[in-house]
């Protein structure tokens, strides 16, 4: 009989934190070095369904819900303010609620900023970061910003029900297929799950508020500059070069704060998991151990 691969199960569950109710997929031994996956708009950790049993062999793999994403549930009566630095804030007590003390975070999207928060709040627990097309310079900041621009500068009614517009399951099954070659790839239990829990009552203004909130993303971009430059964490930039909303300048600025910082593109837009899983497994495997996670 052919030997089977040992692919480990991921779990699924959730914990209470900062008044959340998280949710969140783990894999992996107990013991072994911690990744915090961290996902982006519009989706969730199910984005990484594929990715944390590939890695979950070595490492204990952790993905949470962000509040207003995917199965986490947020009480009314917690009153939550949604800004990036809410998401953090919970994301820190939901680390502290799995008594996570040291990892290794994967940074996508959105999950940059919140990681990246993460980071300032206690940098003695980052290990490594792997941004996968994870801003945090300006000019990494492509065209695709301008509407949302424009609402940071006029947030009137008529600038956001101009994004609004978009947020439609065909306008999510059409952002993640920008910049992919072959959009076949594209499963469509992706974006057709994206687009079912952003029709949840009230989630589009939810999504409405953090892309206002975006812009304090910015402001905040040379706190974490200046923590990549005194930190010097092991950092792997790996960048799908298509991405109109995170352009390659992005990927390469990590370099200027972090000298020893690698850089990889794929030819793939801003999922690049949908089409180019086995390129950033293999860049993340040799990446951590590099460096000594193993």
């Amino acid at each position: 009989m052919a030997d089977t691969p040992n692919i480990p199960l991921t779990s699924h569950h959730f914990i209470e934190a900062d008044g959340v109710r998280v949710f969140y997929r783990e894999a992996g031994p107990a013991d072994a070095p911690v990744i915090l996956l961290l996902h982006g708009f519009p989706t969730s950790s199910f984005q990484y369904r594929e990715l944390i049993p590939r890695l979950a062999d070595r490492y204990h793999v952790i993905a949470p819900d962000l509040p207003g994403f995917g199965f986490t549930e947020v009480p009314a009566e917690r009153g939550y303010t949604y800004t990036f630095e809410a998401l953090a804030k919970t994301i820190l007590a939901f680390t502290q609620a799995l008594k996570l003390n040291r990892y290794a975070l994967y940074v996508f999207d959105y999950g940059a900023p919140t990681g990246f928060r993460l980071a300032l709040a206690a940098p003695e627990r980052v290990t490594a970061i792997v941004s996968q097309n994870g801003n945090a310079y300006e000019e990494g900041l492509g065209d695709a910003w301008q509407p949302i621009q424009r609402y940071w500068r006029e947030p009137t009614l008529e600038h956001r029900n101009a994004i609004r517009g978009a947020l439609t399951a065909e306008g999510i099954r059409r952002e993640l297929s920008i910049g992919i070659p072959d959009p076949s790839l594209v499963r469509p239990e992706s974006y057709t799950l994206d687009a079912a829990l952003l029709a949840r009552p009230g989630n589009v203004d939810i999504q409405l508020d953090l892309f206002l909130d975006y812009a304090n993303n910015v402001k905040l971009y040379p706190k974490f500059q200046e923590y990549f430059r005194t930190a010097k964490p092991p950092l792997l930039a790996v960048w799908g070069k298509f991405d109109p909303y995170f352009i390659p300048a992005g990927a390469e600025a990590f370099k200027r704060d972090i000298p020893n910082a690698e850089v990889q593109f794929l030819p793939t837009g801003h999922f690049a998991l949908e089409t180019h899983l086995t390129e950033v497994v293999s860049s993340m495997r040799t990446f951590l151990a590099g460096v000594g996670i193993a």
